[in-house]
């Protein structure tokens, strides 16, 4: 059944409340937005969204999944630091929170943030791009594609990519185009957010080719009943 917060299990609030540990036992927990920004300790290798006001724990990235991250980063920062124009990023971040209006806090697999000038607060900016790698399974597809989508741009985020190994394409959405732009496996990308910056996607996609796959594993209200 759904655990319900009481104030001798809540995570520390503005009202003062003792903090909580919280780990993949405590999912389906309902927390407040303030209650779950408060939280510093919780058991790592797990990733914790507010999802609709309850807690979502799911599995880290599988290497099939976190490689890719890993050479969008690093082609990121060489942008930053080699290119002519690379002073439009102002910083990449793996991992982070994303605030949605809704109050819920969905974890991006990567975060980019460009035209600020300067570092951005994590707390006030919203990254100007989110970067979704799909994992396996049909329900992590849909999140990623769908309600990802959705709740990514009313938040502010001006582009969202999605790199799908399995499709073997990297799919584009832009706050205001109705329309997504698809570039396939051996296309280039470029995007005026980064003037410049080239993502090759075949270089992107064998970063996950020959890892065993493993689908992700989610716990939330659903998954301790």
């Amino acid at each position: 059944m759904t655990a319900i917060l009481t104030p001798s299990t809540t995570a520390k609030s503005s009202l003062g409340v003792a903090p909580l540990r919280i780990g993949p036992g405590s999912a389906g927990m309902l927390f407040e937005p303030d209650e779950f920004d408060a939280i510093t300790d919780y058991v790592d290798g797990y990733r914790y969204e507010l999802i609709n006001g309850v807690l979502v724990v799911n599995s880290i990235p599988s290497p099939a999944q976190a490689s890719p991250n890993e050479i969008v980063g690093y082609a990121l920062w060489d942008y930053k630091k080699n290119h002519p124009k690379g002073s439009a990023m102002d910083y990449t971040l793996a991992e982070r929170h994303i605030r949605i209006q809704s109050g819920d806090r969905c974890q991006a697999d990567r975060v980019v943030w460009a035209g600020l000038g300067r570092r951005p607060n994590e707390k006030k900016d919203t990254p100007t791009i989110a970067i979704e790698f799909v994992s396996a399974g049909r329900r992590n597809a849909v999140r990623d594609y769908e309600t990802k989508r959705k709740e990514y741009l009313e938040a502010g985020v001006v582009e969202y990519w999605i790199i799908d190994r399995f499709r073997r394409t990297l799919t584009v959405h832009r706050q205001h185009v109705e329309v997504p732009r698809i570039v396939s496996e051996f296309e280039m990308f470029e995007t005026d957010l980064l003037p410049g910056f080239v993502l090759h996607l075949d270089e992107i996609l064998v970063a996950a080719d020959g890892w065993e796959e493993e689908e992700d594993v989610t716990h939330d209200d659903t998954t301790h009943q």
